[in-house]
């Protein structure tokens, strides 16, 4: 992973992770980087120094403690002040829009849990009623179920603990 200090058009700095190098670029061409500030997909990688662990050398003692955190009359560092967007307006709504998903299926069909391949296969061939369910399948039920022409469509989990 690599983490990348970015910038957008309007100036906004802020730090994402990637897969590799040409993971940002691929999804910084395809407008999926985004400022969590402003919402601009025209954001590029800004001028850092890489953080590179040596390998050669003996574990670095750590730095007491007392010097992690300021004493409270210093003020804070400038970056320190500024607010932090862990998830942008889009994430935000995306989640909620899944959380809607969840709660109506919830609301409107009938949990089978890890029956349900077999429950959809029984109201496909006409051995049970029609109705709507919900449930568990592993990937070989789901291509078994696809296989027979049964129409189904896997339910995005929700983040969990609702990050």
């Amino acid at each position: 992973m690599i983490r990348y200090t970015l910038i957008c058009d309007n100036a906004h700095e802020f730090e994402s992770w990637f897969a590799s190098s040409g993971s940002f670029d691929e999804q910084a061409k395809r407008g999926f980087v985004t400022c969590p500030v402003c919402d601009s997909a025209r954001v590029e990688r800004a001028v850092m120094a890489p953080a590179v662990a040596r390998t050669d050398r003996g574990a670095r003692p750590a730095a007491p403690a007392t010097d992690a955190v300021p004493p409270p009359s210093a003020p804070l560092p400038a970056s320190a002040a500024r607010p932090l967007a862990l998830m942008g307006e889009k994430e935000m709504a995306f989640r909620a829009m899944l959380t809607a998903l969840h709660e109506h299926v919830a609301a409107n069909a009938e949990p089978v849990g890890k029956r349900f391949a077999e429950e959809a296969l029984k109201i496909h061939h006409g051995e049970s009623e029609n109705r709507a369910i919900y449930g568990e399948a592993t990937p070989e039920d789901a291509q078994m179920l696809h296989e027979e022409g049964v129409e189904f469509l896997p339910l995005p989990r929700l983040p969990e603990g609702r990050n």
